[in-house]
């Protein structure tokens, strides 16, 4: 496999915060819109990759835009979801306006 400097550090940052650093996978593809690294990982770990508010996500991202920039070409990431995972779904949130127009619409 050729040496690829993002890559390299994109491997080397996530096995430093998962808990099962021999299951991550990062691939490359470039394109015309730049170089493309997909991520792989433990269906445990994915809390630790995307961090409290995806804030862990964004600093990775950051960091590659980086790196991207030292080496004349942008840098995405895209962490992709394991299968199996548990990933909750969000309550949908209802307002009290929300409420009355549904008791409005029962009468």
């Amino acid at each position: 496999m050729p040496d690829f400097s993002d890559q390299k550090f994109l491997e080397f940052l996530v096995k430093s915060i998962v808990d099962h650093p021999d299951d991550v996978k990062v691939e490359r593809k470039v394109d015309e819109m730049g170089v493309l690294l997909m991520l792989k990982v433990n269906a445990q770990d994915m809390g630790q990759i995307i961090g409290r508010d995806g804030n862990t996500a964004k600093a990775m991202r950051a960091l590659l835009r980086i790196v991207g920039i030292k080496n004349n070409a942008r840098v995405n990431l895209k962490i992709e979801e394991p299968e199996g995972s548990l990933r909750k779904e969000t309550p949908k949130i209802t307002s009290a306006v929300d409420k009355v127009i549904d008791d409005i619409k029962d009468m």
